[in-house]
């Protein structure tokens, strides 16, 4: 990213329109970082590849060396004017280097495709050829299935395509140059010697060329490999995420670690389109100077749903919008909170028209109150939760009622209408109910759905347990 890129909004342009994801590592011979000794082979270096390994290199310029060793199964792609040389005395020698020095080629098979930090996303290629990069959660950072992948055409590259579940989905690929828009193109290249170097593992691409044809967006469809996705990431940090200030951090959809800012998730109608709201907070939020430094993304995804936090229920599709800023300490998620609070705003006066039906935010920032780091968390619960958990505490009470009801009215019921053995001797054979007292005394004082002759008609005792009578079928069923 060019220097200052950090201090401007970044949005993720939503999934109906094409993204790039481009591939950041490269196995190019000039590249420092593939060094053993982090610097590109001084003149008169010893250079060693090893033999077990396969390998795709672009070698790039011309280099003088003392002795190399190459790999079994590996290719060399020489640009024009590059190439190598036997190194002699006097020869020029690298700034810094030591002649007659041992370089080794790194290990390039760790490189994996579901890592999200070895991509870029980008609205447009330019954008990426000018450091434009755009902020995603994680699962959106790797290629998603409407994407166009592009690996730079002035880089080798080897990656690991090793995929648990299904053959990845995208739209196109481009490689070194060329680019790949039909299925069929794409089979006859991967069959080449130089596609067997490239990408390795047992998973499997194929190109599409499909768009997204939804006006309310689409999904990126990376779900199913989140648990890898997330494993991958944390490889570099020993499978642990890095620490943030506030205390009750959020952890967005299709995100691997918590995070310290903003989310809104909006409810949206069938004439809501993604683009058009897009570019309504782009030009009327993000381009405000106050909102330098923030990171925004915004997409469609399915949010898990469930009943009291513990029955599962089928996903429901919802428009998330992740933002961030470049606060620290107390001041961190700040900047996030001012714009998801005005954003909020704007759907209560305006998201009718934008096709937005209602909007949930939380926020969390770091606000350091002396010693003490406290995280502010803010949660607007639409009406729809409210009256699910209204109804629940009501249906608890009337169950209750009812159970009370039962252990006051048991024996009237069956002196009245069960000519069976006497009840001391059946009572005798039940247990006590510890949530409720015995009652001093049996009156029929309670009164309820049933009172009375309606009451006693309803519930009956037998020798197999105690039912009720469903008024629809024969009352006499009883005395059967």
């Amino acid at each position: 990213m060019k220097p200052g890129a950090g201090l401007a909004f970044l949005l993720l342009i939503d999934v109906a329109g094409a993204l790039y994801k481009q591939w950041i590592p490269n196995t190019n011979f000039e590249n420092a970082s593939n060094w053993d000794n982090l610097r590109a082979p001084c003149n008169g270096a010893t250079i060693i590849f090893e033999n077990r390994k396969k390998l795709s290199v672009l070698v790039q310029s011309m280099h003088s060396v003392t002795g190399m060793y190459i790999p079994w199964d590996g290719e060399f792609i020489l640009a024009s004017g590059a190439g190598f040389a036997a190194y002699t005395a006097g020869s020029a020698s690298n700034p810094g280097c030591e002649t007659e020095s041992t370089s080794t080629f790194r290990d390039a098979d760790s490189y994996q495709w579901l890592d999200p930090t070895l991509w870029h996303a980008a609205s447009s290629t330019d954008d990426l050829e000018s450091g434009n990069y755009l902020f995603s959660v994680h699962e959106e950072s790797v290629p998603c299935r409407y994407d166009d992948v592009v690996f730079p055409a002035d880089a080798s590259f080897r990656v690991n395509i090793q995929s648990y579940s299904q053959a990845i989905e995208l739209k196109s690929v481009s490689i070194m140059g060329q680019k790949f828009t039909r299925d069929e193109d794409f089979v006859h290249y991967m069959q080449s010697n130089t596609a067997k170097l490239q990408f390795h593992g047992q998973g499997s691409l194929k190109v599409t060329n499909a768009k997204c044809n939804d006006k309310t967006g689409c999904a990126c469809g990376n779900s199913w490999e989140r648990e890898n996705i997330c494993s991958a990431l944390l490889q570099h940090s020993e499978n642990v995420c890095p620490g943030v200030v506030c205390m009750n951090p959020l952890r967005p959809v299709g995100h691997c670690c918590d995070i310290c800012g903003a989310t809104v998730s909006l409810e949206y109608a069938p004439d809501f389109e993604i683009e058009k709201y897009r570019n309504r907070l782009v030009h009327t939020f993000l381009s405000l100077s106050r909102y330098a430094g923030v990171q925004m993304a915004l997409s469609k995804v399915y949010k898990p749903q469930s009943l009291l936090g513990i029955i599962p229920r089928e996903s429901v599709a919802e428009i998330q919008i992740v933002i961030i800023d470049n606060k620290t300490a107390s001041e961190t998620g700040t900047s996030a909170e001012q714009l998801a609070s005005e954003i909020m705003s704007d759907v209560t006066n305006h998201g009718k028209s934008f096709g937005i039906v209602k909007g949930n935010m939380q926020i969390a920032t770091g606000n350091n109150s002396g010693k003490s780091i406290e995280s502010k968390a803010l949660v607007v619960i639409t009406a729809s939760v409210t009256g699910v958990l209204c109804l629940l505490l009501l249906l608890v009470g009337v169950i209750i009622f009812l159970l009370m009801k039962r252990k006051t009215s048991l024996t009237r019921f069956w002196k009245k209408h069960c000519d069976l053995e006497p009840f001391e001797e059946a009572a005798e054979k039940g247990f006590e109910n510890p949530m409720f007292d015995s009652p001093t005394n049996t009156t029929a004082d309670v009164h309820g759905l049933y009172s009375g002759e309606d009451a006693l008609k309803g519930i009956c005792l037998k020798e197999s347990g105690t039912y009720f009578i469903n008024p629809l079928y024969d009352e006499n069923e009883c005395s059967i």
